[in-house]
């Protein structure tokens, strides 16, 4: 089943701490606490669609009880997972250097590539874009779809429901544009490695080849498994939010069981 919210706040999220280590950084406490934080995201009008919302939230009585079966809130935990699965086992599988023909590929250099050319980050780039637009996309439609089911069980969780959508809406563009820089966070990454090898077969003064690329250990073999690293991370952060209404369904059910 679904599996637990592991993380408290953002900066204690699995993509920061992949992202501090790729760097070598120590991460820091941040400064001021969370609502502060969140409150700099969120203008006039903003907190006006936000104040709206949670007035009509608490205009609604309490106390009804759910007319949602049971096997139904199940369905919503199982149809959550299986999406889950579908998009680590994709990002899995196009990460791996012997995928084979896959929709998304690692951009691999071909043999007889020039060292000029397979030295390039923007293949990269673009596969991680493309993953990025996959998970938005597919997390986007699973959020939404979660929030509706969800919005039938009881009053209290169509509130939560409510909330949710008024804040995702909000916060969606500023969250994607942060997102969009974890490509350039590997560019670094990618870079640094590359350098690393640069310099040892200077050092030893080897003629280098593609071949050695993707020898096991090697620099790019190493920036494959980081790559995937960081996108599983980064679709961990991704689905959090509707990790945390699943979450809250499971208290109510509690609720009436």
């Amino acid at each position: 089943m679904t599996r637990a919210l592991q993380r408290r706040s953002f900066h204690s999220s699995s993509l920061i701490r992949t992202l501090a280590e790729l760097a070598g950084m120590e991460i820091d406490e941040p400064d001021g606490d969370f609502a502060e934080k969140l409150g700099q995201w969120i203008d006039f009008a903003d907190a006006i669609t936000l104040c709206a919302v949670h007035n009509a939230c608490t205009a609604i009585p309490p106390g009804t009880k759910s007319g949602a079966r049971p096997v139904a809130r199940g369905a919503i935990a199982q149809d959550f997972d299986r999406m889950r699965v579908v998009l680590e086992n994709s990002i899995k599988v196009s990460c791996s250097p012997n995928a084979g023909q896959t929709r998304l590929a690692l951009p691999i250099p071909k043999p007889g590539t020039p060292i000029e050319d397979a030295s390039a980050y923007e293949p990269y780039r673009r596969f991680h874009l493309a993953h990025q637009r996959d998970m938005e996309l597919s997390v986007r439609l699973l959020r939404a779809k979660v929030r509706e089911q969800i919005a039938k069980v009881s009053p209290r969780l169509k509130q939560l429901a409510d909330f949710d959508a008024a804040l995702d809406g909000i916060l969606r563009d500023r969250e994607n544009k942060l997102l969009l820089k974890v490509a350039l966070r590997l560019n670094v990454r990618f870079d640094q490695l590359l350098k690393a090898h640069q310099q040892t077969f200077a050092s030893a003064q080897q003629e280098d080849s593609l071949d050695l690329w993707m020898k096991a250990g090697s620099w790019l073999t190493r920036f494959c498994s980081e790559i995937q690293t960081v996108l599983l991370a980064e679709l961990d952060l991704r689905l959090q939010p509707t990790v945390g209404l699943i979450e809250a369904l499971k208290q109510e059910n509690k609720k009436h069981t």
